[in-house]
């Protein structure tokens, strides 16, 4: 028996290396990160698609809270960045939906041609993929409506907030100093609030604008700047309100 070289027709192949994939997570509000899309949602079911197309997961990125009309997110930057690294970490970005990796139809155009001179495809979980013309014309499709829906909502959102502030009532956010949230109605499960004076941070506000307006009468200092309120707050106030108080006395004042 001889040995020799294996012919072409003959010889073995190596299997081809699994696809490195990584993961990209996002949630833009508080109520999508606690219902069907939130991160760890989006994590298995990721994974899940991964495994089944043979892929290697190398990577994930998370982006809670941001929205996703621009890419002024930190981890996508960073994502896009370490993507078009020199090394070629990855092969695919792998996404829930395609609004999960922007809701702008041109920068995620823009964004997907950079991607792939470097080498680099996208993959969206629940929505169709490649790209020959026929899925090309689906995302950029999905890419415009995503971008349409997410303008709508904005737009219904901020008219919804506009009545509610023209009826009396408090959209949200930390309270000034000086006011509490309470409780003003109900209309079926939702509960509309209104800010109510509160009685122990009123007199804060009260001290600022008798400093400013009539001055220390114990100490005998005449009406004062903001920059002496300031200097009489940081020598009398304590320690854990001295920080809101200064603050505090530069929004009323001005």
């Amino acid at each position: 028996m001889t040995f020799g070289k294996k012919s072409a027709s003959n010889a073995v192949m190596p299997a081809p290396a699994p696809l490195r994939a990584a993961l990209y997570l996002r949630v833009s509000t508080g109520r999508q990160a606690e219902h069907d899309v939130s991160l760890p949602s989006q994590r298995t079911l990721n994974a899940e698609f991964c495994e089944r197309q043979g892929w290697s997961v190398v990577d994930e990125y998370v982006e809670p809270g941001l929205t996703a009309t621009d890419d002024r997110r930190p981890a996508f930057q960073s994502m896009i960045d370490r993507a078009c690294d020199p090394d070629h970490p990855y092969d695919v970005i792998v996404f829930h939906a395609f609004s999960r990796f922007y809701r702008d139809g041109a920068g995620m155009e823009l964004t997907i041609r950079k991607l792939r001179k470097h080498g680099v495809e996208v993959a969206s979980v629940t929505q169709p993929n490649g790209d020959d013309p026929s899925a090309s014309m689906i995302r950029q499709i999905i890419g415009i409506f995503d971008e349409y829906t997410s303008k709508e909502n904005g737009r219904q959102v901020t008219r919804a907030m506009t009545e509610n502030a023209r009826q009396g009532f408090w959209n949200g956010a930390t309270p000034p100093l000086g006011y509490t949230i309470v409780e003003a109605e109900r209309r079926g499960q939702k509960v509309k609030k209104k800010l109510a004076i509160d009685p122990v941070e009123a007199e804060t506000v009260r001290l600022i604008f008798r400093l400013y307006l009539e001055g220390d009468p114990a100490t005998s200092k005449p009406p004062m700047g903001i920059k002496n309120v300031v200097s009489w707050l940081n020598a009398t106030a304590t320690a854990p309100k001295r920080e809101a108080l200064l603050a505090s006395a530069r929004s009323i004042i001005f």
